[in-house]
């Protein structure tokens, strides 16, 4: 499943390479783009799952830059 989530409070684009490196290394995860220009999030991950994945991802995104919220829904 492939989906575009908007980033809010992204400070930096070495915080987004950050974040990509550690969403690619999440079991189930195939894809992930974080760019910092256009404050978005892509993410090509098993159906089976997704939302389990996601709540990793959150958990990854805070670890990297605490302040920047994924905009799902």
């Amino acid at each position: 499943m492939k989906k575009v989530y908007r980033l809010e409070d992204l400070d930096c684009a070495n915080c987004a390479a950050k974040m990509e490196r550690s969403i690619l290394k999440i079991e189930g995860v195939r894809d992930a783009s974080v760019s910092f220009v256009t404050q978005r999030l892509s993410i090509d991950a098993d159906d089976d799952g997704f939302e389990e994945i996601m709540k990793k991802v959150e958990k990854t995104c805070r670890k990297v830059e605490p302040d920047c919220r994924i905009i799902r829904g």
